[in-house]
Parts: structure tokens; sequence; C-alpha cells
């Protein structure tokens, strides 16, 4: 097997395995090599896996498998990583707005010398509610509870029922359990499918969670500081007439770990 070159980044601890595969060099459809490089005991360790591509739409084009190895819809945190990277490598400008392609669409992105990344998301068409929560689409589905304390819910039972519920069939969804907003901050925690457990940072579900946190307490404000186990996340947004969400922006640092040779 040929050796692959990867480098570890991590946002607000949400971490990922990213490699530079313009060369097209990656072999993508092995789920089982993906798998393998994110497993915590066995290889690299990772929540997921990105291809920094070459793309005729943007700067690059950003594709993302989950650590079962299995090609997935957009990551937020993710989406900043690989901002990032591409500025550390010298394709991205460091200090000015560029253009880069996900699986959802165009997304603008702002590297800044310590590597703090504003990120925009994709507009989201509304939100629904759900049973005891709220669903919504922020590039990846969200399922959003608002509870009175995140600190002792059973993140992964209860995240595992829901994520498995027979509404969110077939796909599954992502879980996130929010607390009640003190002053513009929220604490969220998340379980996310595809890793199949808690996660220090999901941002999509930041921007899930922000949006939720605004619809069911009365549109009480645009910004959030949204509190999670791996650090703190910016989420600014402005609601249309017709119910969705749009100048979706999610802020945070993205941080180089480590670089290595695999096989």
């Amino acid at each position: 097997m040929k050796k692959i070159h990867f480098y570890k980044y991590h946002g607000t601890g949400n971490d990922f395995v990213l490699i530079d595969n313009r060369d097209k060099s990656f072999k993508s459809s092995d789920v089982q090599l993906v798998e393998s490089i994110c497993h915590r005991r066995f290889g690299v360790g990772a929540d997921g896996l990105m291809l920094l591509e070459e793309s005729d739409k943007a700067l690059f084009f950003m594709r993302y498998y989950n650590s079962d190895g299995k090609e997935s819809s957009m990551c937020g945190n993710g989406g900043r990583c690989i901002a990032a990277f591409a500025a550390d490598l010298g394709i991205a400008p460091r200090g000015e707005y560029f253009r880069f392609f996900a699986v959802d669409g165009i997304h603008e992105a702002f590297v800044d010398e310590e590597n703090e990344v504003k990120l925009k998301m994709t507009d989201v068409s509304g939100i629904k509610k759900e049973m005891d929560g709220w669903f919504l689409d922020t590039g990846s589905p969200h399922f959003v509870r608002m509870v009175d304390d995140p600190s002792v819910i059973d993140v992964v039972k209860e995240g595992r029922y829901w994520r498995n519920h027979e509404r969110f069939a077939p796909a599954g969804t992502n879980v996130n359990f929010v607390g009640q907003p003190q002053d513009g901050k929220v604490v969220m925690r998340t379980y996310e499918r595809g890793v199949e457990d808690e996660t220090w940072s999901c941002g999509t579900g930041a921007v899930a969670s922000a949006i939720a946190t605004f619809v069911s307490n009365n549109k009480c404000g645009n910004h959030f500081l949204m509190k999670v186990p791996g650090g703190e996340l910016k989420v600014h947004f402005e609601s249309r007439r017709d119910g969705g969400f749009e100048n979706i922006w999610l802020i945070g640092p993205a941080k180089y770990v480590f670089e290595g040779t695999w096989g």
C-alpha cells in the first residue's frame, strides 16, 4: 500500500484526519481504510476524515467521512479545520475571505493569523417542532432537545435512542441536548451519527442548537456563545420572514495537532 501523508487537526475537541488529495491518490472508496485510520485504538484516532480535493467551482472541494468510514453530510467544525488546513498549506489566503465547495454547496471562510476561523454555513430553510424537540437541517440533520441541565444527561443512551428513532429513519439524525440561555451563553452536548458516540463538539450542531434556542425562547437574540465539552463556538445568523435563516456564521479555533505517515 502506498504511504499516506496525513495531518491531524481539531476544532474545540472535534478531531479530524486531513489529507491533501489533489492528486487523487487516496482511495476514497475504501471504507475499511478510512475506518482504520480513524480508529482510536489501532489508528490515528479521529471523529472523521477529510480529503482536500480540486474543484472547478471554488478554491477546493471538501470531502468528509465519519469515523465509520462512510462519506457523510456537512461537518461544521470539519469545514473550519479544512479551511485552516488550506491556509497552512498555502492553498487559501490568510486574512482574506475565500470560498470552497462541500457536499451541501459553497461555503465562505476567513482564517486569521491564530487559526481562528469564520465559516459561513448554508441557509436553513426552516425548523420543525418534533415530539419533545426541534428538527432542522444545517448541512446535516439535527434533533435538538431543550433540557434543564445537559451535564446530567446520559448522552450516549438517550442520543442513541433518538438517533435511531423511526421518525428519522432511514438515515437517522444527530442529537443535541441544549440548556437554557444565560446572557447569550448556551451549554450543549452532542451525539453524532456515524461516530455513534458523544463528540466534544459539533459545528452543525452548534448552529442547529443556536437556532432552536432562538425559536424556543421567543427570539432571544441572534448572537450565541455555544459552550461545548471541548471549548466555545460563536454562532451568528439572521432570521427570515418565511421562517428560514441566512447569513449563518460559525466561528471558533481550528488547531493543528500533528502530522505523520500511514502505511
